[in-house]
C-alpha cells in the first residue's frame, strides 16, 4: 500500500510543480523542431533537489553537462524529447523534474544505455566522466523517478 500512495505522492507533486514550474529548458524546442513531439506516448520523470545553496550551480550543471549529453542521445534515437522544470514553489519535495518523452517502451528500456553510451561520446575520458557525476552528486540528491503515459 505505501507503493500506490508514494508514487501518487509524486504524481501530485510534479503536477503542482508543472503548475508552478519557474522555468523550463532543454532539448524539448529541438525535438519539436523536427516534428517528432507528437510520436511520444510514454514520458520517464526524474526527480531531484538541489542541495541547500547549489541551486544555481545545479542549474548551470544541467545546462552545461547534462543538455550536450541529452542532446547527444536524442540525435542517436534514445529519446523523443527532454525538457527540466524548475520548481518555483516550495512545497514541492524537488527543485528540478526532468522529463523525458518516449515514442515507446523500447526507448524507455533503453534510455539509461542511451544517455551513458552519450556521455562517452561527448567526454571520451572515462576519469572526467567520473569526476563530472562525482561532482554532480555533490550539488544534488535524487527524489524519485517516476513513468507515465502520455494522454491526448
Amino acid at each position: 500500500m505505501a507503493r500506490p500512495r508514494r508514487g501518487f505522492v509524486l504524481l501530485s507533486a510534479a503536477l503542482l510543480g508543472c503548475a508552478t514550474a519557474g522555468g523550463a529548458r532543454g532539448s524539448e524546442a529541438t525535438g519539436q523542431a523536427a516534428g517528432r513531439t507528437s510520436d511520444a506516448t510514454l514520458a520517464q520523470i526524474y526527480f531531484w533537489r538541489a542541495r541547500p545553496g547549489k541551486l544555481d550551480e545545479y542549474t548551470r550543471y544541467i545546462r552545461e553537462h547534462a543538455e550536450p549529453i541529452d542532446e547527444e542521445a536524442r540525435r542517436a534515437g534514445a529519446f523523443v524529447s527532454v525538457t527540466t522544470y524548475m520548481a518555483s514553489d516550495t512545497i514541492v519535495p524537488w527543485t528540478h523534474m526532468r522529463v523525458f518523452t518516449l515514442r515507446d517502451s523500447a526507448q524507455l528500456r533503453g534510455l539509461g544505455a542511451a544517455l551513458t553510451a552519450a556521455g562517452a561520446r561527448i567526454q571520451p575520458d572515462s576519469l572526467k566522466r567520473r569526476q563530472q557525476s562525482e561532482y554532480s552528486a555533490t550539488l544534488r540528491d535524487r527524489v524519485g523517478a517516476l513513468v507515465t503515459e502520455i494522454v491526448r
